[in-house]
């Protein structure tokens, strides 16, 4: 089966051990994305709701590079620090996905990076 490595400038750029996005089996499987400006590295907001806002956006920019968008996701996974958070993200969450949202999962963080609250990851048809 044949697979493709996405990769992007538009979204931040992970470590070498993993990639962005895989497109494998009519699929797009996006890494954990977490809320970091694609230019500058740099964590963005400092509220969950500003926080999975640009999650989203990076994990957008890497499904565009893939050939396919947020509207195909099929399936997401969202990692909290916090539970309590969980309100504020899902505030933010219901605007990107009104109607007819993903299958979701939750987590914890396994590891804290200083002012890091969430990072998602996803699965869209490619």
């Amino acid at each position: 089966m044949a697979r493709d490595i996405i990769r992007t400038p538009n979204a931040p750029s992970p470590p070498p051990t993993y990639s962005q996005a895989v497109r494998a089996a009519g699929l797009v499987f996006v890494s954990g994305t977490g809320p970091l400006d694609p230019v500058t590295g740099k964590i963005v907001g400092d509220t969950i709701q500003e926080q999975t806002r640009q999650c989203l956006e990076n994990v957008s920019a890497i499904l565009k590079a893939a050939g396919t968008s947020l509207e195909r996701v099929v399936s997401a996974t969202v990692i909290l620090l916090e539970e309590t958070d969980f309100a504020g993200m899902n505030e933010e969450w219901m605007k990107w996905f009104p109607a007819n949202p993903p299958a979701r999962q939750g987590a914890k963080l396994p590891v804290r990076i200083p002012g890091m609250k969430v990072s998602i990851a996803a699965i869209a048809e490619a």
